[in-house]
């Protein structure tokens, strides 16, 4: 087994406990309404199941991305191995490749967007969040995640934020992601009734209730 095969083993091990289904777990699960959440933990269930390749499958799944630098679906492929290992930078990097080869997919734009979201560079995600809306503007959790990049921001830009999250809930009012966010951005811009509103709906659709429990704790925090 070489080194690299190693290094991504012991990455697995960690990343399944604090990178793809940890750091950003609940903001990409809440992307999606109330009506689709027993759906959305089903597949992630899934996946966790079906999550430890073989160290031959890694191996040939980063050579096969290096090896073929115009092969689409080996760089999406590779990026996927390194978000399960929560190796976000790693895998914004082979997203980024399989962009360039399909500038205009959407699918792959909101992958690298997440990623990039991941590894906590804010504005090159918004950079592609902003392209799918340009191909899709009624994605809905593009317009949130959009959102959620300029109030994550060091210097954040709560006026853009509430005016996306305003056209994500006129698309989806009961899109959970939105909702905490608006939450936020309202506590952050002073609207504590305004946040007590999107608490309260978003405490009524959250049936797992994650989202919301991380929400409250914010709240009681700014009391």
């Amino acid at each position: 087994m070489n080194s690299k095969t190693v290094s991504l083993l012991i990455g697995l091990l960690i990343g399944l406990c604090v990178g793809f289904f940890g750091a950003n777990y609940l903001n990409r699960k809440a992307g999606t309404s109330a009506d689709t959440e027993q759906k959305a933990d089903q597949a992630i269930n899934s996946v966790i199941e079906n999550s430890a390749p073989a160290d031959s499958e890694i191996d040939a799944a980063i050579s096969k991305a290096d090896n073929e630098p115009a092969n689409f679906v080996a760089q999406m492929k590779a990026g996927d191995l390194y978000s399960k290992i929560g190796r976000f930078d790693k895998a914004a990097n082979y997203y980024a490749r399989g962009v360039a080869l399909e500038p205009n997919n959407p699918a792959a734009n909101i992958v690298l967007a997440n990623a990039l979201f991941d590894a906590r560079q804010f504005e090159k995600a918004a950079e592609h969040y902003e392209k799918v809306l340009s191909i899709d503007p009624a994605n809905v959790n593009a317009r949130a995640d959009l959102a959620a990049t300029f109030i994550e921001r060091s210097q954040p830009d709560l006026a853009r934020a509430e005016k996306e999250l305003s056209s994500a809930l006129n698309l989806d009012p009961s899109h959970l992601s939105a909702l905490y966010y608006s939450a936020i951005v309202s506590l952050k811009l002073g609207k504590r009734e305004d946040a007590e509103r999107f608490a309260g709906k978003l405490k009524s659709l959250d049936t797992r209730g994650d989202l919301y429990r991380r929400l409250a704790s914010v709240m009681e925090k700014t009391n």
